[in-house]
């Protein structure tokens, strides 16, 4: 399920768009998108940064998982992720996105953060398996 206004961010929030995943009518997962057109990609960047130091402050430090620049067709991508399990199938994630136009030099960035429970999709999904069969061990 996604909530998201037309234009603009929901109502008294930073965020542009709410998405749940839910599994057997239980939710297992969350993502907030946060995407600014009025703010360039700097701004988006140091909103990123900011929240990504207030999860820090509150959950510990955050792992580095990926940080990759890509050229193609004139555009430049360039990702970074950060993500946290202090439990076990318990994640939190924080991913950021950057687009350069290089021939028409304009920059947009937009970031997400994520919190999934795995343990919960695991055991939904054991649940809703035929009784005898064989989920090979990893819940799929």
């Amino acid at each position: 399920m996604r909530i998201s206004p037309r234009q603009g961010n929901l109502p008294g929030a930073a965020a542009q768009a709410l998405e749940g995943r839910f599994h057997g009518g239980r939710l297992f997962e969350v993502t907030v998108h946060y995407r600014d057109p009025a703010a360039n990609a700097d701004e988006m960047e140091t909103r990123f940064n900011k929240l990504k130091k207030e999860l820090t402050g509150e959950y510990g430090a955050l792992s580095a998982n990926r940080q990759d620049r890509t050229i193609k067709d004139q555009f430049a991508t360039r990702t970074l992720s950060f993500h946290r399990e202090p439990v076990k199938g318990l994640f939190l994630l924080l991913a950021y996105t950057e687009i350069e136009d290089q021939l028409r030099k304009t920059r947009e960035a937009t970031f997400s953060l994520l919190y999934r429970n795995d343990n919960l999709r695991q055991d939904l999904e054991k649940l809703a398996a035929p009784a005898g069969q064989n989920t090979g061990g990893n819940g799929k």
